[in-house]
């Protein structure tokens, strides 16, 4: 799967979110990463062709007065032109994938009805779920990342693991790709292909428990 990353921050240099994300990139050859604003003015026929490559499309951006930086609309507003993106009779990028990875300073708890900024983020986002609507693309539920510089190491750990495999995985919240990609990094490496082994063994175990369950329970419906 090829995946294209978005990336619109007008200051990138001095983020330590975007900095950390384009590392835990690098190592993926599937992935290629736009940065939106060193590339103005946009080469819209060049644009075009980088999405109809990919797979995946990944926007990414931090939140800027609760939307995205103005390279991102930009961009869209230029490249995502009628004809290209959709036509009369619907979507023209269906059997791609829509993906958002967005950051705030803010704690996410504070993102809700009730809580300081009162709204949720899933209203913020919704333009884009409208986009991915009318062009045909399969939204996948957003990656957030709240107040990275306040993370400890093992929360930056964590989310690389989950950054590079939102990126990578068709379905990046189904546990069953999760193990298999754990399985593949560990057999990747000759001090750790046991472990591996011993993970693909629990997880076959996991999934003759879930058939055994399934069939029980198809055994009561009878």
């Amino acid at each position: 799967m090829k995946t294209l990353v978005i990336v619109s921050h007008p200051d990138i240099e001095k983020s330590n979110t975007q900095q950390f994300l384009k590392a835990s990139a690098a190592t993926l050859s599937q992935v290629a990463w736009h940065h939106l604003d060193v590339n103005l003015p946009f080469d819209v026929p060049a644009e075009q062709h980088a999405i109809q490559a990919a797979d995946r499309i990944v926007f990414q951006f931090p939140l800027y007065w609760y939307m995205a930086p103005a390279s991102l609309h930009q961009w869209l507003t230029e490249v995502w032109l009628k004809q290209f993106v959709y036509d009369a009779h619907g979507g023209l990028l269906r059997g791609k994938s829509l993906g958002l990875v967005v950051s705030f300073s803010q704690p996410e708890a504070e993102y809700q009805l009730g809580g300081k900024v009162g709204f949720s983020l899933s209203q913020f986002l919704t333009p884009y779920a409208a986009l991915a609507e009318k062009t045909g693309l399969d939204l996948l539920a957003p990656l957030t990342i709240s107040q990275f510089a306040n993370q400890t190491d093992m929360a930056h750990q964590q989310l690389l693991v989950r950054y590079q495999q939102y990126l990578t995985l068709v379905h990046p919240d189904d546990p069953d790709e999760q193990a298999q990609w754990y399985i593949d990094r560990l057999q990747a490496n000759p001090e750790t292909s046991m472990l591996a082994d011993q993970l693909a063994a629990q997880t076959d175990e996991i999934d003759r428990l879930r058939l055994t369950l399934h069939e029980l329970k198809a055994g009561e419906s009878e």
